[in-house]
């Protein structure tokens, strides 16, 4: 047989795109976990087929999905998976995580897993083991000695420490989508002063007033409007009531609100009547100045010279306060961290029991708890300024539920609910 000339020679079969079989489990339809899987691999140049698929009955039923992802490159193919990770889609081919040791104070490897707030796992020897301390942006070490594996900010990660590198044996597990009937549920599907506030205020007086009677914690993160507003007494019977376990705020909260009950102004103004005070603006510096000579809040108190305001019930309610700072302050006051590495700290120290997150006319302070806060953890955000709120959800905290609104109103609305359901 003459062989095959150059010119009619077949052509090679083409090379098939890199491709990898990915399941997920638990509610992706209703939690539209699954939708979004979908669109991910479309909008990043990849394609998809279903191989399988099970819809569970009833609303408490698991649903599963097997599906095989392609792209043109196995780079395209690795962003793609390292995408829909975050949605729960895991590869069903097993495969351990893969760390590197550290090889510098203060700075991940390069190619480090970056966590998300979702509840995430890692496999070792073929055993999925849970990650503590669930934060997002962060890297993922594992300590040999205790077997644990934590989120860790990469400014405290040490020579030699495990980082996870890469998305291989890394599995996230998404919050699934709240029960429709809930006001929660509802409110956080958009920024909008047109929503029903009373419902919203009404669940946030019960997860309030279920902390106080049970397990759960509650933080505060307030901003100076509080004080501003007049709005400082209803949070302090918050306090006394027993409804806030711990406040995080900057200085301005705290020596605006010593102001007050030494002056009965805010920013030099009096809250009684609105009148400008003489000499008004040099109030905040004078009451700074009495707590620095005094060396604390809490020795202020106890001397006797400060007798009212939210920084005094924290105080006598023993309620934990974080106070961080910023380049603008005044002073400051002497409690409050002006070390932002240090402050941010002890906020991931502080949050770890923590159930119920509610934030108050504060947009620095809310993003930053929005950041180190589990996805688990429900948010509420209230602020005059929808924007607010909006900087949360774009930088991740999706949990959040959104209430715009004047201080002063809502927190007068939260007690009276609160007033109900103690009858």
């Amino acid at each position: 047989m003459k062989p095959t000339s150059p010119s009619t020679r077949p052509d090679p079969p083409p090379t098939p795109d890199p491709m990898e079989e990915v399941e997920l489990r638990g509610h992706i339809i209703d939690s539209l976990l699954l939708p979004k899987v979908l669109d991910a691999i479309h909008s990043g140049g990849g394609e998809y087929e279903i191989q399988e698929i099970a819809i569970g009955n009833g609303r408490q039923d698991p649903s599963f999905a097997l599906l095989k992802v392609s792209a043109p490159t196995q780079e395209n193919l690795d962003a793609l998976l390292a995408q829909i990770g975050d949605h729960g889609a895991v590869p069903t081919k097993g495969q351990d995580c893969v760390m590197v040791d550290a090889d510098l104070d203060g700075a991940l490897p390069e190619g480090f897993y970056s966590s998300t707030n979702q509840r995430t796992e890692i496999r070792l020897d073929g055993n999925w083991v849970g990650v503590d301390h669930q934060e997002m942006d962060c890297g993922i070490v594992y300590d040999e000695s205790t077997g644990r594996a934590t989120c860790l900010p990469m400014a405290d990660v040490r020579r030699g420490m495990k980082v996870v590198v890469g998305h291989a044996g890394v599995r996230v597990f998404p919050l699934e989508r709240a029960d429709t009937g809930s006001a929660f549920a509802f409110m956080n599907s958009s920024v909008s002063t047109e929503k029903p506030k009373r419902v919203v205020v009404q669940e946030i007086a019960s997860e309030l007033f279920q902390n106080r009677s049970g397990e759960g914690k509650s933080l505060v993160v307030g901003g100076p409007a509080i004080v501003h507003t007049g709005s400082g007494p209803l949070l302090s019977e918050l306090i006394r009531r027993g409804y806030v376990d711990k406040l995080f705020a900057g200085n301005a909260l705290a020596t605006h609100d010593i102001e007050q009950a030494l002056f009965g102004t805010s920013l030099g103004v009096h809250l009684s009547d609105a009148r400008l005070a003489e000499a008004g603006h040099e109030h905040h510096l004078r009451a700074i100045n009495r707590v620095r000579r005094a060396g604390s809040i809490r020795a202020a108190v106890e001397s006797g010279w400060l007798k009212s305001g939210i920084m005094y019930d924290c105080v006598k309610q023993d309620v934990e306060f974080l106070l961080a700072g910023s380049i603008r302050d005044d002073g400051p006051l002497p409690d409050v961290e002006t070390d932002m590495a240090r402050a941010q700290q002890q906020m991931r120290e502080a949050i770890r029991d923590i159930t119920f997150c509610l934030t108050i006319a504060t947009t620095l302070h809310s993003v930053a708890v929005g950041n180190v806060l589990p996805a688990w953890v429900k948010v509420v955000c209230v602020d005059i300024n929808p924007s607010t709120v909006i900087k949360l959800l774009d930088r991740g905290s999706f949990q959040t539920v959104g209430l715009v609104t004047d201080v002063e109103p809502f927190l007068r609305s939260l007690l009276s609910e609160l007033d109900d359901l103690e009858r």
